[in-house]
C-alpha cells in the first residue's frame, strides 16, 4: 500500500485532471476566475460589506461578482449533460455534477435560491384583503384624530418553487424533485430543530447520503445535479461524478485547495485503455481555487520598515452599555404610492455600458499538473488551451426575459416586498398595486434597454448578469417619481436582510493613528485623523451641555450609498450624536464643499427623511458643521430648534 500526494496522483492519471482558467479575454495577468474571491473582494464600496469587524461583503455583492464566472462553468456542465444524455444504449450515463464551495451560510443560501429557483413568499388570503379594504372605508383614524395603529399579525409565507437564474429547465428544484441541494451547517440546525428527536449527527449522514448517491438511480440523490456547500465537502465525500468545482471563497492554504479540489478528482472509470494499457484522461474544471505554492515572501530591501509603533485599542466599553447607539443599515429606498401612477424620464438618465474589459466573455483553460508559482499563463505544459464561453447561456436566455425580470425587481423595490416585514395592512396594499406598476415599468425598461444601454458588440444577453441588472435597477428605480397631483410619497428604507441594525458595541480595533479618551461614549476613544478639525469637533461634544453622548463613525459601518457621475458611492459621516431631547443627529465636519460633497448631503437627507418615516429607531437629523468653534452653540440651536424623539 502507498500514499500518494495529489500532485503525485494527479501526475500518475490514477484521478481526473484539473484544467484551471489561464487566460481571459480581459487580458489581465491573472484570470479573473482563476482568483475569484480576490477579484470579487478588489474594489468593493465600503457599502457593499457588512458592518462589524470582519469587513465580509455582503452575500448579494458576492453573487453579482460571480454570476459571470458561475454562467460560464454553468454553460461548460450543460455542454457535457447533453453529452452524457446523446449516450447510445449500452454506454453510462452518469449525469455530471456541479460543486459550489462558498464562504458562508449566507452567501450559499443567496446562490441556492438563485439557482434552485426557491423563494419564500408571503401569503394573503381573502379574508385579509376584506379586512384591510374594509379599515380603509372606515377611515384611518379614531374619533378623536388620532391616527389607527396598524394591527400586526404573523407573516404567513410558503415556499414557491419558480425558475431559477441559472438554466432553470435543468438546476430549478420543484416540490418533488430535488435537483440543487445546499449541504451546511445552518441546514442541519434547521434541521434538527424540526424534529428535536433526531440527532444532529443523524441529520448529517442524510444529508450525506443524499449527496454521496448524486444520479445514482433509486437512491437519495438521484435527480441532483448542483451542490451548493460551505464547508462540509472539504473531506470525506467520495462521488465519481463531480467534473465542475466553482469556490467561492477565500483559500488561504494550498491544503485548502487540495481537500476542496480533491471532491471533483475520483475518476468515473479504472479501466484502462486496451490499445495503450493506461488510463484514459478524465478532467474537472475548477473556477476560483487557485493551485500554486504559497511561498515564504520577506520584505523587500527597499521596501519601508512596518509600523512598530504601540497601537491603541479603540473598543466600546461594556460599562457604557447605556450610551450605546443603533442605526439601521439602509440598502436603499421605496415610497408608498396612492394612485400607482409613475413617470420616468429616460432621456435624462445615466447610460449603462456593457464591460467586456472588466467582466471576460471567455476563458481558456489548460489541464494543470504539479504546484505552480505565479500567474498560471507563464507556465508551459504539455497541453492546449479549451476555450469556454457563456454560449449556452446565450441560446438558453431571451432579452425580453431579461427586461421582465429588471421590471419585476423595480416593482419590488417600488412596493417594499424586497424590504423586512411589513404589517398586515402593507403587505395587502402593496400587492395589489404589483399589478398596476408592472406594465408600467416595463415600459420603462424596454424604453432604456433600446435608447440607453450601450452593448460595445457583446452578446446582448449579457445585460442579464446581476452587475449590470443591478446598475440598471437603480438607475430606474430612483428616476420613477409618482404621477398623481398629491405630490411625493413618503419615502421608506429598505434595510439589509442578514444585519437590519448596527451598533457600537460591535466597535473593536486596533490603530497607530492618535487618539483621545472619550467620556460621553459608548467607545472608549476617538480617532483623530484631522488634529485640527476632528480633535476640535470632540472637545466640543464632549464639552457640550446639548450631548447626551455620540460616537465617531470609525469601523462602525454606518454608509449612506448615492451616485455621482455615474458612479455608486458609500459615504461615511463622522460622528453619531444623540442630543439631549433624544434626537440622534447624523453629523458631518466639513470645510470646503465641492458637487460631490453636495450630492453626499443630498443623499444623507434622503436617508433621514426615510429612516423617520419608518420611525423604529427614534428620531434622526443631519447636520453639515463647517466651523468646529461653532459647534456647541449649533447643537444647543439644534436642541431647541428640532421637535423632541418620542
Amino acid at each position: 500500500m502507498s500514499d500518494f500526494g495529489l500532485v503525485d496522483a494527479i501526475e500518475s492519471g490514477i484521478v481526473k485532471i484539473p484544467r484551471l482558467p489561464v487566460l481571459d479575454t480581459t487580458g489581465r495577468p491573472d484570470p479573473k476566475y482563476f482568483k475569484l474571491w480576490k477579484a470579487i473582494n478588489e474594489n468593493l464600496e465600503p457599502g457593499e460589506r457588512l458592518p462589524g469587524k470582519s469587513g465580509r461583503p455582503k452575500p448579494e455583492v458576492v453573487y453579482r461578482e460571480a454570476e459571470g464566472a458561475l454562467q460560464q462553468i454553468a454553460s461548460q456542465w450543460k455542454e457535457r449533460w447533453e453529452q452524457m444524455q446523446a449516450a447510445t444504449p449500452g454506454q453510462e450515463r452518469v449525469p455530471p455534477v456541479l460543486i459550489l464551495v462558498c464562504d458562508n451560510t449566507d452567501i450559499a443560501e443567496v446562490f441556492y435560491r438563485k439557482i434552485s429557483g426557491e423563494t419564500e413568499m408571503e401569503t394573503v388570503t381573502e379574508a385579509d384583503v376584506a379586512e384591510v379594504l374594509g379599515e380603509e372605508e372606515e377611515g384611518n383614524e379614531n374619533g378623536n384624530g388620532v391616527p389607527k395603529k396598524a394591527k400586526s399579525a404573523k407573516r404567513k409565507t410558503r415556499t414557491v418553487y419558480g425558475r431559477g437564474a441559472i438554466f432553470p429547465e435543468l438546476f430549478s428544484n420543484t416540490p418533488d424533485v430535488k435537483r440543487t441541494i445546499r449541504i451546511d451547517t445552518k441546514l442541519l440546525a434547521e434541521a434538527e430543530s424540526d424534529d428535536p428527536k433526531k440527532k444532529k449527527q443523524d441529520a448529517a449522514e442524510e444529508l450525506r447520503q443524499v449527496v454521496a448517491t448524486v444520479g445514482k438511480p433509486g437512491q437519495p440523490g438521484e435527480h441532483v445535479r448542483c451542490v451548493v456547500s460551505v464547508s462540509m465537502l472539504t473531506e470525506g465525500w467520495d462521488a465519481n461524478n463531480v467534473t465542475h468545482i466553482l469556490g467561492i471563497r477565500a483559500f488561504g492554504s494550498q491544503l485548502l485547495c487540495e481537500q476542496v479540489v480533491g471532491r471533483g478528482l475520483r475518476r468515473m472509470d479504472y479501466v484502462p485503455d486496451p490499445n495503450t494499457g493506461l488510463l484514459t484522461e478524465e478532467y474537472v474544471d475548477v473556477y476560483g481555487i487557485p493551485f500554486s505554492v504559497i511561498p515564504f515572501k520577506g520584505r523587500p530591501v527597499k521596501a519601508p520598515a512596518p509600523d512598530d509603533r504601540p497601537k491603541n485599542h479603540v473598543r466600546a466599553l461594556a460599562e457604557r452599555k447605556a450610551m450605546e447607539m443603533r442605526f439601521p443599515v439602509v440598502e436603499g429606498y421605496a415610497f408608498a404610492l396612492r394612485k400607482n401612477l409613475i413617470r420616468c424620464d429616460i432621456g435624462q438618465l445615466e447610460p449603462l455600458i456593457i464591460e467586456p474589459n472588466r467582466e471576460p466573455t471567455a476563458t481558456f483553460v489548460r489541464p494543470t499538473v504539479g504546484y505552480q508559482e505565479g500567474s498560471p499563463a507563464t507556465h508551459a505544459a504539455p497541453f492546449q488551451f479549451v476555450e469556454q464561453d457563456r454560449e449556452e447561456y446565450y441560446r438558453e436566455t431571451h432579452l425580453q426575459t431579461i427586461e421582465f425580470q429588471i421590471a419585476r425587481m423595480i416593482v419590488d423595490q417600488l412596493t417594499g416586498a424586497a424590504g423586512p416585514p411589513m404589517d398586515r395592512r402593507r403587505r395587502v396594499l402593496a400587492l395589489q398595486s404589483r399589478h398596476q406598476l408592472f406594465p408600467q415599468v416595463f415600459r420603462y425598461v424596454d424604453e432604456y434597454v433600446r435608447r440607453k444601454v450601450n452593448f460595445q458588440n457583446c452578446h446582448p444577453c449579457e445585460l442579464g448578469l446581476e452587475k449590470y441588472v443591478q446598475r440598471m435597477v437603480e438607475r430606474l428605480r430612483d428616476g420613477i417619481v409618482p404621477d398623481d397631483s398629491e405630490g411625493e410619497a413618503p419615502l421608506q428604507p429598505i434595510l439589509n436582510r442578514y444585519k437590519p441594525i448596527g451598533t457600537t458595541a460591535e466597535v473593536d480595533f486596533k490603530t497607530t493613528r492618535p487618539c483621545h479618551v472619550t467620556v460621553k461614549s459608548h467607545i472608549d476613544q476617538v480617532v483623530l485623523d484631522n488634529l485640527v478639525w476632528e480633535a476640535s469637533a470632540a472637545f466640543r461634544l464632549e464639552a457640550s451641555s446639548a450631548v447626551t453622548f455620540y460616537a465617531r463613525n470609525d469601523h462602525l459601518g454606518l454608509t449612506i450609498s448615492y451616485e455621482y457621475m455615474g458612479i455608486d458611492h458609500a459615504y461615511e459621516p463622522d460622528f453619531l450624536v444623540r442630543l439631549a431631547n433624544g434626537v440622534t443627529v447624523v453629523l458631518e465636519i466639513k470645510g470646503f464643499e465641492d458637487d460631490q460633497t453636495k450630492a453626499k448631503h443630498n443623499a444623507a437627507k434622503r436617508w433621514v427623511e426615510a429612516v423617520n418615516n419608518w420611525g423604529q429607531l427614534g428620531r434622526w437629523a443631519f447636520h453639515v458643521c463647517r466651523n468646529p468653534q461653532l459647534l456647541e452653540k449649533e447643537l444647543d440651536y439644534l436642541v431647541r430648534e428640532l421637535p423632541a424623539a418620542v
